[in-house]
């Protein structure tokens, strides 16, 4: 019986899975917290000397400083075929440095199924090792194979913010970008909510609480006031959220506050909507009319939506998937990353291409080590299917 090219693929992922699996610890091992410098430094080194390891030198290679952000790292290697892919991922986690040292390996599933546990290895450092072992597979498989630019970008937890117009640049020039972050229970996400971290501040009056309090305004009441009225803009069933997460304030108990400030998470599923959040956050007004209120509306991704150019590379990756034997799903997630900048730019991009399990951001991050050989295969696959540039 004749192995196809795809279940050849397969079996050569699950062949070298521990391999995936111990370059997936080997970078989860390097903490690279999104505010240590000197950890991002090494840990980009780390995943590039990884990648040469694996891939051997690029053919081109370029490391973009990210001043007080962690660096982006773009590594090219030249296909055989006419195609380019960009597979995009960061290496920076919500993690202090030093929480590897406490941290608890997760149990196994009710069902039994394994998990394996660490700071970054869900989002998305298991990702990033799949990526290079998927090109790794494809070469290896003797069929065409696309010019591949990885880019590694060192901020994304932080909002991306110097490595953003890399990561357009890039997108632009190729193909197809495959987003490396974590699927949603196996689905890739090809729509995401736009965000925003805006800096509300509020300007008062000092004076003393007990001898002239009339003579004070307080920025601490005003800006609880604005507080509660920003809640009620959002719209939960339109997929507008609003989260004031962070507030700080006053010089001390006995004084009425003079300055006030509060950081704001929002969330919004079209443009629609953040102009309606913009217009309404501008028309609060507060009770007392000597305090001043100014608003930073510092919108940060736009939203996702799984656009014209995008659907034929969902189509090409769904085909991947069942000739691999799986259906491939894919959802709208509400966070964001960094396949937002890609979508809006009018580029095809698929995100969520990356690690299996569970837990983002939390104690509990996990992965299925045994999705790993699938989610590498499904890349790899993709990849070859992309030796030649995407059509719609």
């Amino acid at each position: 019986m004749t192995t196809s090219p795809a279940t050849a693929l397969a079996a050569r992922a699950q062949d070298v899975s521990s391999e995936i699996v111990a370059d997936i610890l080997t970078l989860v091992r390097h903490e690279t917290s999104s505010y240590d410098l000197p950890a991002l430094a090494a840990g980009l080194d780390l995943l590039r000397d990884l990648t040469v390891q694996r891939l051997g030198r690029p053919d081109h290679e370029q490391r973009h400083p990210g001043g007080e952000c962690g660096d982006t790292l773009t590594l090219t290697y030249t296909g055989t075929g006419a195609g380019h892919v960009a597979l995009v991922g960061h290496y920076d986690t919500v993690w202090p440095t030093g929480t590897l040292a406490d941290w608890q390996q997760p149990e196994a599933s009710e069902d039994g199924r394994a998990k394996l546990g660490g700071p970054g290895i869900f989002d998305m450092k298991a990702g990033l090792a799949q990526g290079i072992w998927a090109l790794r597979l494809a070469r290896e498989s003797g069929a065409p194979v696309p010019t591949v630019t990885f880019l590694f970008n060192g901020d994304e937890e932080i909002g991306s913010l110097s490595s953003r117009p890399v990561i357009e640049e890039v997108a632009q020039r190729v193909d197809a970008t495959l987003v490396l972050e974590p699927t949603a229970q196996g689905a890739v996400k090809t729509a995401r909510k736009g965000t925003g971290i805006f800096q509300v501040t509020a300007t008062g009056i000092e004076s003393h609480a007990g001898l002239a309090p009339q003579d004070g305004a307080s920025a601490i009441t005003a800006l609880s006031e604005f507080v509660v009225a920003a809640a009620a803009i959002a719209a939960p069933e339109k997929g507008t959220t609003i989260n004031t997460g962070l507030i700080k304030g006053g010089s001390g108990v006995n004084v009425v506050a003079g300055h006030a400030t509060a950081g704001i998470d929002i969330r919004v599923s079209s443009e629609a909507e953040q102009a309606r959040v913009d217009a309404e956050l501008d028309a609060i007004k507060v009770s007392d009319p000597r305090v001043r209120i100014e608003i930073d509306h510092a919108w940060n991704r736009p939203p996702m939506t799984l656009n014209a150019a995008s659907r034929p590379l969902l189509d090409l990756a769904r085909e991947t998937a069942r000739a691999q034997g799986r259906d491939l799903l894919d959802t709208a997630v509400g966070g964001a990353s960094d396949a937002n900048f890609v979508a809006a730019l009018g580029r095809p991009v698929l995100c969520g291409m990356g690690a299996v399990g569970n837990g983002a951001h939390a104690q509990g991050e996990f992965i299925h080590p045994d999705t790993v050989p699938a989610q590498t295969a499904l890349v790899a696959g993709l990849l070859g299917r992309l030796a030649q540039p995407l059509h719609g």
